[in-house]
Protein backbone atom coordinates (compact mmCIF):
# COMPACT_ATOMS: atom_id res chain seq x y z
CA UNK A 1 0.00 0.00 0.00
CA UNK A 2 1.57 3.52 -1.11
CA UNK A 3 1.86 5.87 1.82
CA UNK A 4 0.69 9.57 1.40
CA UNK A 5 3.62 10.60 0.54
CA UNK A 6 4.25 7.92 -2.26
CA UNK A 7 0.83 8.71 -3.86
CA UNK A 8 1.66 12.57 -3.71
CA UNK A 9 4.82 11.43 -5.89
CA UNK A 10 2.60 9.62 -8.43
CA UNK A 11 0.03 12.52 -8.52
CA UNK A 12 3.61 14.92 -9.36
CA UNK A 13 4.87 12.48 -11.85
CA UNK A 14 1.13 12.77 -13.69
CA UNK A 15 1.70 16.46 -13.74
CA UNK A 16 5.17 16.17 -14.80
CA UNK A 17 3.66 14.61 -17.93
CA UNK A 18 1.23 16.91 -17.95
CA UNK A 19 3.81 19.74 -18.27
CA UNK A 20 5.92 17.92 -21.02
CA UNK A 21 3.32 16.92 -23.64
CA UNK A 22 1.89 20.73 -23.45
CA UNK A 23 5.49 21.93 -23.54
CA UNK A 24 6.26 19.62 -26.43
CA UNK A 25 3.58 20.44 -28.26
CA UNK A 26 3.99 24.22 -27.93
CA UNK A 27 7.19 23.99 -30.08
CA UNK A 28 5.34 21.95 -32.83
CA UNK A 29 5.20 24.27 -36.07
CA UNK A 30 1.10 24.83 -35.38
CA UNK A 31 0.72 24.46 -31.70
CA UNK A 32 -2.51 23.22 -30.41
CA UNK A 33 -2.58 26.28 -27.69
CA UNK A 34 -6.15 24.85 -26.27
CA UNK A 35 -4.80 21.55 -25.47
CA UNK A 36 -1.61 23.07 -23.95
CA UNK A 37 -3.67 25.30 -21.98
CA UNK A 38 -5.84 22.42 -21.18
CA UNK A 39 -2.55 20.38 -20.02
CA UNK A 40 -1.29 23.49 -17.81
CA UNK A 41 -4.27 23.60 -16.08
CA UNK A 42 -4.15 19.92 -15.53
CA UNK A 43 -0.30 20.01 -13.93
CA UNK A 44 -1.55 23.12 -11.88
CA UNK A 45 -4.47 21.11 -10.45
CA UNK A 46 -2.47 17.80 -9.84
CA UNK A 47 0.81 19.37 -8.21
CA UNK A 48 -1.81 21.59 -5.89
CA UNK A 49 -4.09 18.18 -5.23
CA UNK A 50 -0.45 16.07 -4.35
CA UNK A 51 0.44 18.58 -2.10
CA UNK A 52 -2.94 18.54 -0.63
CA UNK A 53 -2.18 14.46 -0.52
CA UNK A 54 1.16 14.83 0.63
CA UNK A 55 -0.31 16.41 3.50
CA UNK A 56 -2.69 14.10 4.60
CA UNK A 57 -5.73 15.92 3.08
CA UNK A 58 -8.38 15.15 1.15
CA UNK A 59 -8.18 16.01 -2.54
CA UNK A 60 -11.79 17.77 -3.72
CA UNK A 61 -13.06 15.83 -6.88
CA UNK A 62 -13.04 19.62 -8.46
CA UNK A 63 -10.77 21.50 -11.28
CA UNK A 64 -11.84 24.80 -9.61
CA UNK A 65 -7.28 26.02 -8.79
CA UNK A 66 -8.85 28.48 -6.92
CA UNK A 67 -10.87 26.52 -4.29
CA UNK A 68 -8.08 23.60 -4.10
CA UNK A 69 -5.06 27.14 -3.99
CA UNK A 70 -7.31 27.68 -1.07
CA UNK A 71 -7.49 24.09 0.92
CA UNK A 72 -3.56 24.21 0.49
CA UNK A 73 -3.08 28.02 2.06
CA UNK A 74 -5.11 26.57 4.65
CA UNK A 75 -1.71 24.60 5.05
CA UNK A 76 0.66 27.03 4.14
CA UNK A 77 -0.14 30.72 4.25
CA UNK A 78 2.24 31.58 1.15
CA UNK A 79 0.42 29.69 -1.09
CA UNK A 80 -1.37 32.88 -1.13
CA UNK A 81 1.23 34.43 -3.37
CA UNK A 82 0.35 31.81 -6.18
CA UNK A 83 -3.18 34.23 -5.91
CA UNK A 84 -0.66 36.82 -6.82
CA UNK A 85 0.67 35.51 -9.71
CA UNK A 86 -2.50 34.43 -11.45
CA UNK A 87 -2.96 31.16 -11.38
CA UNK A 88 -6.85 31.33 -11.29
CA UNK A 89 -6.68 31.38 -14.58
CA UNK A 90 -6.20 28.98 -15.98
CA UNK A 91 -9.13 27.14 -14.36
CA UNK A 92 -11.38 27.34 -17.61
CA UNK A 93 -9.10 25.79 -19.78
CA UNK A 94 -9.93 22.62 -17.55
CA UNK A 95 -13.69 22.84 -18.28
CA UNK A 96 -14.67 25.40 -20.89
CA UNK A 97 -11.99 25.30 -23.06
CA UNK A 98 -12.79 21.53 -23.65
CA UNK A 99 -15.51 21.61 -25.68
CA UNK A 100 -16.96 22.96 -28.92
CA UNK A 101 -20.21 24.41 -27.16
CA UNK A 102 -18.04 27.76 -26.33
CA UNK A 103 -15.22 27.47 -28.87
CA UNK A 104 -12.36 29.31 -28.36
CA UNK A 105 -8.59 28.81 -28.67
CA UNK A 106 -5.79 30.56 -27.51
CA UNK A 107 -3.41 32.81 -29.22
CA UNK A 108 0.41 32.15 -28.47
CA UNK A 109 0.76 34.84 -26.19
CA UNK A 110 -1.83 33.84 -23.63
CA UNK A 111 -0.43 30.01 -24.30
CA UNK A 112 2.93 31.19 -23.44
CA UNK A 113 1.46 32.61 -19.70
CA UNK A 114 -0.10 29.78 -19.40
CA UNK A 115 3.03 27.72 -19.54
CA UNK A 116 4.40 30.33 -17.05
CA UNK A 117 1.99 29.85 -14.37
CA UNK A 118 2.43 26.59 -14.58
CA UNK A 119 6.01 26.62 -14.43
CA UNK A 120 5.84 29.11 -11.50
CA UNK A 121 3.48 26.50 -9.98
CA UNK A 122 5.33 23.62 -10.06
CA UNK A 123 8.77 24.99 -8.95
CA UNK A 124 6.86 26.30 -5.90
CA UNK A 125 5.68 23.51 -5.16
CA UNK A 126 9.06 21.05 -5.91
CA UNK A 127 10.45 23.81 -3.24
CA UNK A 128 8.02 23.06 -0.72
CA UNK A 129 8.34 19.60 -0.89
CA UNK A 130 12.44 19.19 -0.80
CA UNK A 131 12.30 21.20 2.16
CA UNK A 132 10.09 18.84 4.14
CA UNK A 133 11.47 15.80 3.15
Amino acid sequence: MNTQKETAHLWFKKAQNDLKTGKDEFKTENPATDTICFHMQQAVEKYLKGYLIYHEQEAEKTHNISRILENCISIDSSFSELIDAGIEILTPYGTVIRYPDDFYMPDMEETEEAIQLAETVVSFIKKKIENSE
